[in-house]
């Protein structure tokens, strides 16, 4: 079982931008970045990328959420495995 302060730790050292951008390509726009849906098959970015508030969301499938919920829904993870991903990646 993963502590819970090392879950807060996990959340509080990822960046959703970080995470999000080794499986979608992301473009700055303002201080967000965008790029094109990783679950609908779309030609216009409607993906959107948060690092102020740390969120994503799809607005072509209305899906949205943490770095942990993106992997969730991306890479099929369960909520430990999202979380043993993100604190591998940093350490």
């Amino acid at each position: 079982m993963i502590s819970k302060r090392t879950i807060e730790e996990v959340f509080d050292t990822a960046r959703v931008e970080e995470v999000i951008g080794e499986f979608v390509q992301l473009k700055k726009s303002g201080s967000n970045f965008k790029g094109l849906s990783p679950f609908t098959d779309e030609k216009t970015p409607s993906f959107m990328v948060s690092p102020a508030k740390q969120i994503w969301k799809d607005f072509s499938s209305g899906k949205g959420g943490t770095a942990v919920t993106f992997l969730m829904e991306h890479e099929q993870y369960t909520y430990p495995e999202a979380i043993k991903f993100i604190a591998n990646k940093y350490g």
